[in-house]
């Protein structure tokens, strides 16, 4: 088999290893690839391509009829036209799990930050202004105790669950909103979760009807000073719409680790908004975590050789 790497330099800058796919076949790696024809170029007669963010469109399967396996280095799979790729015979798996407990985790990072501006405190040590101060403490912003508060949470799969467990740990209460309903667990409709939410945490997947979900309309029905975070999709929200309302003070803070355009485009609204926290789409990225994406990958791998594939997400 002939094994192709699109993309692998965001997910393993050379602090994992790709050895484990010399199990399968010879393998081909490129840091990054973009556009059609060096897609098509690159892939050529490979039979097992991977990717996390290169797009497969149906003019590059039709240009790659070897293709036998697309992986998809992520959970989204988006970036490839799967209805295609499925007309062709060609299975597409992606890699559920991973992340659950990482992205879970940075969800709180980027949480306590906007309670506690630790980064903004910590430089004012560091400048001087507490060896300068007439009194024992000082805060430059207004501090939140998270206990009593009520989180939001909008997507309860694997992911919102462990947000869940996490808010839960901190004395608050729970609000879950999903087109899913699990055994077990209790949900409200969107406009309930809106209204009863000091802190709204998207955890859902993008999907035409989830595109936007936090919108002008939705952000009116939120309590006034309310959190906004985002640690899944960029495009569940509309961000000029986010951007307002951090500067009128409808929401008291938000935190962003997914824009809708990544790399953030100069133009983002959201670079000048009052109170906004931008990561750059790093809640996957503990080792931990990318290793389970490698394991993973190689167990989909696995599965599609011996017959028992896992994983498909258009078959």
């Amino acid at each position: 088999m002939k094994i192709v790497i699109l993309d692998g330099y965001a997910l393993n800058p050379g602090d994992l290893s790709w050895d484990f796919l010399k199990e399968f076949g010879s393998v081909t790696y490129y840091d990054r690839t973009s556009g059609e024809d060096l897609t098509v170029s690159r892939i050529g007669d490979g039979d097992i391509v991977l990717l996390n963010k290169t797009a497969i469109t149906e003019t590059v399967l039709a240009r790659c009829p070897n293709l036998k396996l697309i992986c998809v280095l992520a959970t989204g799979y988006n970036v490839v036209d799967y209805v295609a790729a499925a007309k062709r015979g060609i299975p597409v798996c992606n890699i559920p799990g991973y992340g659950t407990d990482s992205v879970a985790q940075f969800t709180f990072a980027l949480l306590l930050e906007l309670c506690h501006q630790i980064g903004l405190h910590d430089r004012s040590v560091h400048a001087g202004d507490w060896t300068a101060c007439p009194d024992f403490c000082y805060w430059k912003t207004p501090q939140m105790e998270l206990a009593g508060k009520t989180l939001g949470i909008i997507g309860y799969g694997s992911i919102g669950q462990a947000v869940a467990k996490i808010a839960q740990s901190f004395s608050m209460n729970i609000l879950a909103y999903s087109r899913t309903h699990r055994p077990g667990h209790e949900y409200c409709d969107l406009d309930t979760l809106l209204a009863g939410s000091d802190v709204v945490t998207l955890h859902c997947p993008l999907f035409p009807e989830t595109e936007g979900i936090i919108n002008a309309d939705t952000i009116a029905k939120m309590k006034d000073g309310a959190i906004l975070l985002n640690t899944a999709r960029g495009p569940l929200i509309d961000e000029a719409a986010v951007a307002d309302a951090l500067r009128s003070g409808k929401l008291r803070g938000a935190a962003m680790d997914v824009v809708c355009s990544e790399p953030i485009l100069k133009s983002s609204p959201l670079l000048t908004a009052p109170n906004c926290i931008i990561t750059p789409h790093m809640a996957w990225a503990p080792i931990e975590a990318r290793q389970r994406i490698l394991d993973i990958v190689a167990n989909n791998i696995r599965g599609f050789l011996t017959g028992k594939p896992q994983n498909i997400v258009n078959m």
